[in-house]
């Protein structure tokens, strides 16, 4: 079986939810602490394997080429100030894989970005990933995904149950037949469905391993919801010529960064980890709970 070496990470989102701050910062590069969001992605890629990572940009998203690129002159700066731990960082931060940079052209959609991405692809399988949301697990969660394609050479999403039922209609949830453990066949995804009519509570979301068919389904496919270009209906289409898969995710805590309040909760829970600052943040939060 054909090893996963290359990830896409659609990031030419407006990030409308985070205005006015997206207007000059990508959503993307938004920090959780002192580290972009879309550097845990792409950590998440590079320890599970990968070594090409296409980013689909827009206008405006300059920063993330800069954050993932050399500096020699502040790697002068922090050379000629005794900082090597800092400098060593950000090396290592430019040097974590082979970083592709493509623009988004065509429809309104999250399957244009895929789409996009095929001269780079090429005949070979590939990962999806989003740029606003992560799993903090070990083994990372593309791993886990890329070894059910491995076992059955069809393409494979990464599941997480939903806990509130209100949240459902946020992914696309997934119609299940089981097959072991937490391996299942998707009969169907419904994108975004209401509450009522979602068909279960695991949403197949956030990491996709795909096959270079999904390149023709998309060319293929008319506008679906909104009038927009939905991967979800690709990955639909493949299914008539076989099955495809979900990967339940049960070890590690998911992390959704897509609006204003779960990147809160997301900055809290990481200072709360952290060896340098999480005792202080830890007495500061329950202070400033008791006396609110």
């Amino acid at each position: 079986m054909q090893k996963i070496r290359k990830a896409v990470i659609p990031a030419a989102g407006y990030g409308t939810r985070f205005l006015p701050i997206t207007k000059s910062i990508p959503k993307e590069m938004l920090p959780l602490i002192d580290k972009p969001i879309i550097q845990y992605i792409i950590e998440e890629a590079v320890n599970s394997g990968i070594e090409d990572i296409v980013i689909v940009t827009s206008n405006g998203k300059h920063a993330i080429e800069d954050h993932f690129d050399n500096n020699l002159e502040l790697e002068r700066y922090l050379e000629a100030g005794g900082k090597l731990d800092q400098l060593e960082e950000i090396r290592r931060i430019a040097s974590m894989a082979n970083f592709i940079y493509i623009r988004q052209k065509g429809k309104y959609g999250n399957g244009t970005p895929v789409l996009n991405a095929e001269h780079i692809i090429g005949n070979e399988p590939f990962a999806v990933l989003w740029g606003d949301e992560f799993i903090a697990g070990n083994p990372p969660r593309l791993q886990q995904t890329a070894e059910v394609f491995e076992e059955f050479g069809r393409p494979v999403i990464s599941g997480v149950r939903i806990k509130k039922k209100e949240d459902l209609s946020r992914y696309g949830i997934a119609d299940l037949k089981p097959v072991r453990d937490n391996i299942f066949e998707i009969k169907n995804i419904v994108e975004k469905p209401k509450p009522e009519e979602a068909p279960s509570d695991l949403a197949a979301h956030g990491c996709y391993i795909l096959t270079p068919d999904i390149f023709d389904a998309l060319k293929n496919q008319s506008p679906g919801k909104g009038g927009e270009i939905w991967l979800v209906d690709g990955i639909n289409k493949l299914k008539e010529k076989g099955p495809i898969y979900t990967c339940e995710i049960k070890e590690g805590k998911y992390y959704d960064c897509g609006n204003v309040l779960e990147y809160l909760k997301t900055n809290i829970d990481h200072a709360l980890k952290r060896e340098d600052i999480g005792d202080e943040i830890k007495q500061y939060l329950q202070e400033t709970v008791k006396n609110f």
